[in-house]
């Protein structure tokens, strides 16, 4: 089972005879863009230590009564030091083979590495992708993680096991791409039915990610995290933010699929091109990423053979809309359809309404979901 991160899009091969200097300045580029995520995971601890620190700062400074009203508060911290320390142990180990990822060659950035005041503005920022990124975990490969899972994954799932009757297809001849693949389980779930599954990711803390959960969680709940741990707000008792997460639920070493899948790192209108190659797309929370949706469906349309289909599920958050000197266009679900249509798309199945959440907490006072689309479109047989 190749579910590495094999490396369409980003990629740091050994150059040879006359290199185009602009390539040679994009891996460069890359590179140490590799370098910062990194730097980002093992500034997890630091930064959020120095946080707790912060909040521990201003305790002392109330008044003595109010910090006598506040004894089990300071214990709390101190919980959440623990919990902290436990998922930099977990994201020691998330890391450990990192280097081995992408062609990168070692490199040896210290775990409890300090960043100047000049970037420690991007770090913090990175750290909420790192946080992000234990959220994501509790989604996708954790037990409590189902009803979410449940939610997303198993409508597309059913779609594609009917479409393609088993009795009437070979199941690992049926190449299935899943465009913004995160952590990998929706992947690792239609390789279990038997297909040739390929995921595509463009972020690296989620490949990062999932090359652990892949390919080094030999046993299920091999690790435990607290991903609620940073979720200071909206907590009936101190135990919500405290919740363990045991993860995978399932480990893909010990239970292989029967079908294949393996991990693509890369942007996906660059990486995919070759016109009718692929019998189904899914499309999971991915279709709104784009500063321009049109070139995804474009491009959806291009690699699907005539005939296969396309299942999409998920909102139209429109990730770019409130981001500064990005453009973005944000047609409505009614413009949507009518794109999909004149791009020749057979609309098979169009339902609104479908109850969604994205890792989130299931006990805090705030919950909030999506009324998700869910399409499914057949490219014409010619």
């Amino acid at each position: 089972m190749d579910s590495s991160s094999s490396s369409k899009g980003h990629t740091n091969e050994l150059v040879k005879d006359d290199p185009d200097p602009s390539m040679i300045e994009d891996m460069e580029e890359e590179r140490k863009n590799f370098f910062k995520i990194i730097a980002a995971f093992k500034y997890y601890r630091h930064s959020s230590m120095a946080e707790l620190k912060r909040k521990e700062c201003f305790l002392e400074t109330l008044p003595p009564t109010h910090q006598k009203m506040l004894t089990s508060y300071r214990e709390h911290l101190q919980n959440q030091k623990r919990c902290v320390e436990v998922n930099a142990q977990v994201i020691k180990q998330i890391i450990q083979d990192a280097n081995c990822l992408f062609q990168n060659a070692d490199h040896n950035i210290e775990p409890d590495l300090q960043p100047s005041d000049g970037v420690k503005l991007r770090y913090q920022d990175f750290q909420k992708v790192v946080q992000i990124t234990l959220k994501q975990i509790f989604r996708d490969w954790s037990e409590q993680g189902k009803l979410e899972r449940d939610q997303c994954y198993s409508p597309i799932i059913d779609e594609i096991t009917n479409f393609f009757d088993p009795s009437k297809y070979d199941l690992s001849k049926v190449k299935i791409l899943v465009p913004g693949a995160g952590l990998g389980r929706l992947i690792y779930e239609l390789a279990c039915q038997g297909f040739y599954c390929e995921g595509n990711e463009f972020s690296l803390f989620m490949l990062i990610a999932s090359n652990f959960v892949l390919n080094r969680c030999v046993i299920a709940n091999q690790c435990t995290i607290y991903p609620w741990v940073h979720q200071v707000v909206n907590n009936l008792s101190q135990q919500n933010q405290l919740v363990p997460v045991s993860f995978p639920d399932v480990s893909p070493m010990k239970f292989p699929p029967k079908g294949t899948m393996n991990m693509v790192a890369g942007d996906f209108l660059q990486v995919y091109r070759d016109e009718d190659y692929w019998e189904c797309i899914a499309t999971c929370f991915f279709i709104d990423c784009a500063n321009n949706i049109i070139e995804f469906i474009e491009v959806i349309k291009k690699i699907l053979k005539p005939g296969g289909i396309w299942v999409n599920l998920g909102p139209l958050l429109y990730h770019f809309s409130d981001v500064p000197h990005e453009g973005s266009i944000e047609p409505t679900y009614d413009d949507l359809l009518e794109i999909i249509r004149s791009l020749g798309f057979i609309i098979l199945k169009n339902e609104t309404n479908i109850l969604t959440t994205y890792s989130q907490n299931p006990s805090s006072m705030h919950q909030s979901h999506y009324n998700s689309i869910y399409l499914v479109c057949q490219k014409p047989n010619n």
